[in-house]
């Protein structure tokens, strides 16, 4: 697609568009903010700016935008839809539908495109609130169910997401129509990222965490800056925002764009900065080894330009020969992390249940998360932002009121004197950690673990040792039944009742139970007032956090 065309190469730039009643003042006001931004100044004859017809609205943005120095006509019977199309994408692009629309991503992506003038729909298996509600309220068309017949309006593009494959009848009838499509990332970067100065947040762990904070420190400190990241930052409400600063931040996942493109979506995100908290094996359904996963990053730092910079965990071997095999040299790395050898360095660290505290050379800092992970995802944001010309005092500020991203030790209730907590966490390393920091918080209380093998890789046998490592941090564990067991030959298969062995072998209550309901029942009838729970899955597992709050509220 030939995107964001230089309209300085225009002697005159015409716009024909009417303001229906149903678009709003803003969004002609972006599309003028684009153009003015982008047009001749004044005294060169060649811009000015009016309008035409009996369109009041019109002229009543024109009104408010003097500096806008291009010529704008408005009669009547024009499309709005249609010259926000061709003057943004220079393709006449107006309708575009997103199958797979109910991902955080997507629906984001989607609702933004829906502002900025184009009609919106969108198609997906699953769709249920918070994300259908979302959708709703910005007037994005939701269609249940994949189908032909979501496509029968011929869109002029069609995002397809990665979780799409080969056999979805929308997919085919793309395919078999020769239509437009193309994936998610690719037209982030078209129609969001291109021109900006971009921060790419990438590594096994911690990534969307250490996105939320150092998106957080940047809007706190008035940078106001767009970004897109896995999860929820409870701070900011939405898991994406597109606006007119020069930053972008963006959560860059190893896992491949597309079924048509099995390149990591981080690779089209154009970084200026990229930050590589660690690297270990995951996504065992894409990557066939560790060395897979490293050639992935080895083309993230190789996209970083030489007045870019490599922010790289100091301390992670595998990080390390990543950096030895690309040399490096064609664009400034720095390292942070705890040992001496690394540029930005904690040291003196303090550990407390509800906060955690740390020294660099110039300053000490304070944070409300917990656990040494956190530690090096803070250490990430301060290396970034002091880089970008933010100060210790600023990073601070934004530090002190950074309240979480769901879904990453999150305190779903307490029923019972139990606490239910919600973690994100399914790599043995993530639940490892997570469950040291909950030990910090919670030092004398038993901690409880429920573990839904749901992850492409956990569903596996691959770390079927490394889980029980893992999971030994706590008190008392449950094993769930591995999601979609059949789509696995047994062989490969993660052995949930080994694992549980395993872990009595260790010393630990653990069992194997297959199901959510009897799940909930057993930690109903077990539990006691002041226990921990924590429920581990990169999914809803069931509803399990709501089952187990309701009977610890009625036992």
């Amino acid at each position: 697609m030939a995107l964001n065309p230089d309209c300085n190469a225009l002697r005159r730039v015409a716009v024909q568009c009417q303001l229906t009643a149903r678009k709003s003042e803003s969004s002609t006001e972006m599309l003028l903010d684009y153009v003015g931004r982008t047009a001749e100044k004044p005294g060169t004859g060649r811009f000015h700016c009016s309008a035409k017809g009996s369109n009041a609205k019109a002229k009543s943005v024109l009104k408010r935008k003097p500096d806008t120095h291009c010529l704008f006509q408005f009669p009547l019977g024009a499309s709005f839809d249609y010259a926000v199309g061709r003057m943004i994408t220079g393709t006449g692009i107006r309708t575009i539908h997103f199958v797979g629309i109910c991902g955080t991503a997507m629906g984001a992506v989607a609702a933004a495109m829906q502002e900025m003038g184009f009609y919106v729909s969108g198609s997906d298996q699953n769709v249920y609130p918070p994300m259908s509600t979302f959708l709703a309220e910005r007037k994005v068309e939701l269609m249940r169910g994949y189908t032909e017949r979501n496509l029968a309006y011929k869109p002029d593009l069609v995002v397809i997401g990665n979780a799409i494959s080969r056999g979805n009848p929308e997919v085919e009838y793309v395919l078999e129509h020769k239509m437009r499509y193309c994936s998610l990332p690719e037209l982030v970067k078209e129609f969001f990222i291109a021109g900006k100065r971009v921060i790419v947040v990438a590594g096994t762990h911690g990534k969307t965490t250490t996105a939320a904070l150092l998106t957080w420190v940047f809007e706190h400190n008035g940078l106001n800056p767009s970004y897109m990241i896995g999860g929820i930052p409870i701070n900011l409400g939405q898991g994406a925002r597109f606006t007119d600063s020069q930053w972008f931040i963006i959560e860059g996942d190893e896992y491949d764009t597309a079924f048509f493109d099995k390149r990591s979506k981080f690779v089209h995100y154009q970084p200026e900065i990229a930050i590589i908290n660690n690297i270990e094996f995951d996504h065992a359904d894409i990557f066939r080894d560790l060395a897979a996963v490293q050639a992935a990053f080895e083309q993230l730092i190789r996209l970083v330009p030489r007045n870019g910079l490599v922010l790289a965990n100091g301390d992670d071997p595998n990080v390390a020969s990543v950096l030895e095999s690309t040399a490096a040299t064609h664009c400034p790395v720095k390292r942070f992390g705890l040992g001496p050898d690394n540029a930005i360095r904690a040291y003196n660290i303090t550990l407390a249940p509800t906060a955690t505290e740390f020294e660099i050379p110039s300053y000490k800092f304070r944070t409300n998360m917990i656990g040494e992970l956190n530690v090096r995802n803070a250490l990430a944001v301060i290396a970034c932002a002091k880089h970008c010309g933010l100060k210790n005092h600023q990073i601070q500020s934004a530090f002190d009121t950074f309240k979480g991203v769901r879904r990453r030790l999150e305190v779903r209730g307490i029923a019972g004197g139990v606490v239910v907590i919600d973690d994100f966490g399914h790599h043995p390393t993530a639940i490892r950690e997570t469950l040291k920091a909950l030990r910090v918080r919670y030092p004398t209380e038993k901690i409880w673990a429920l573990f839904e093998p749901r992850s492409n890789t956990t569903r596996r046998n691959i770390f079927q040792t490394e889980l029980a490592n893992a999971l030994v941090g706590a008190d008392a564990i449950v094993i769930a039944a591995v999601a979609r067991a059949e789509q696995l030959p047994a062989e490969k298969r993660l052995d949930p009742e080994k694992l549980a062995a395993d872990l009595r072998a260790l010393g630990k209550e653990a069992v194997y139970l297959p199901d959510t309901d009897t799940i909930a029942a057993h930690v109903a009838r077990h539990a006691q007032g002041g226990d921990v729970v924590c429920v581990f899955s990169n999914g809803g597992f069931g509803g399990i956090h709501t089952k187990l709050l309701d009977r610890l509220s009625r036992r």
